[in-house]
């Protein structure tokens, strides 16, 4: 034991006792390296080896989203075409313009949240949860959760079923910066509210009035305009009654 002890000794010395920092070379030495790494002739092959490299890892990345993107449309219940399709349906509008912003919880009721899906479908709006059922970590249940609010026939199962256009985002941050303290309950948002966190501003737009309450997206849209936001609801009220 005590030799062997004696040996780890050792080796942990000649581990501690290898160089810590780049060698002090003399100036005339200096000079002459970086003199060579000035007077390097440029390499057309490696440089094209450095651009084909590059674009094969823009491929992959793209076919890795692509893969991610059919795997969530598994969980959700569709198939490919019907994802790129839903994806078609649900982009936001430009900025500029009002999206309505529903927030709900997975707590409500399967069917009052259906109901809403199909009006804010009309409407062009989004639906927003604080949380996923179940926790971050496990996208499983949440993935449920929406396909059963999406589908059209709430009995339909597999990648056939058809889905609404309703876009559903989990994000807690934009509870707090519009202070939602319960739900049901509706915000105007200009721009577009699926927008990452990263590629957020610090002083993103807040809805100028907050609506509560359990009832149609319509009566939301009313209440809304009373409290002096008649041009924020102006398109969404348009697009509900025409569809």
């Amino acid at each position: 034991m005590d030799r062997l002890k004696e040996a780890v000794s050792r080796r942990k010395a000649d581990t501690a006792s290898g160089p810590t920092a780049l060698p002090d070379l003399p100036d005339e030495e200096r000079r002459r390296a970086f003199d060579g790494l000035r007077a390097r002739t440029p390499s057309p092959e490696l440089e094209a080896r450095a651009r084909q490299g590059l674009e094969a890892a823009r491929e992959g990345v793209a076919r890795e989203r692509e893969a991610m993107a059919r795997r969530m449309a598994q969980a959700l219940g569709l198939d490919a075409p019907d994802a790129v399709a839903l994806a078609d349906a649900v982009r936001v509008p430009t900025t500029g313009s009002w999206v309505p912003v529903l927030f709900v919880s997975s707590s409500m009721p399967i069917d009052v949240l259906r109901t809403y899906a199909g009006q804010l479908e009309k409407a062009g709006g989004v639906m927003a949860f604080r949380g996923m059922p179940g926790g971050l970590t496990r996208v499983g249940p949440m993935a449920k959760l929406s396909a059963e609010i999406l589908r059209l026939d709430p009995g339909c199962e597999g990648p056939a079923c058809a889905m609404r256009g309703v876009q559903i985002i989990v994000d807690p941050l934009v509870f707090r910066q519009h202070g939602v303290t319960r739900v049901p309950a509706l915000a105007m948002i200009p721009g577009d509210p699926a927008q990452p966190y990263c590629e957020r501003d610090d002083d993103a737009p807040v809805s100028p009035h907050l609506v509560y309450g359990d009832a149609a997206l319509s009566g939301l849209l009313g209440e809304y305009a009373r409290l002096g936001g008649k041009m924020e609801v102006r398109d969404a009220e348009a697009r509900l009654e025409n569809r």
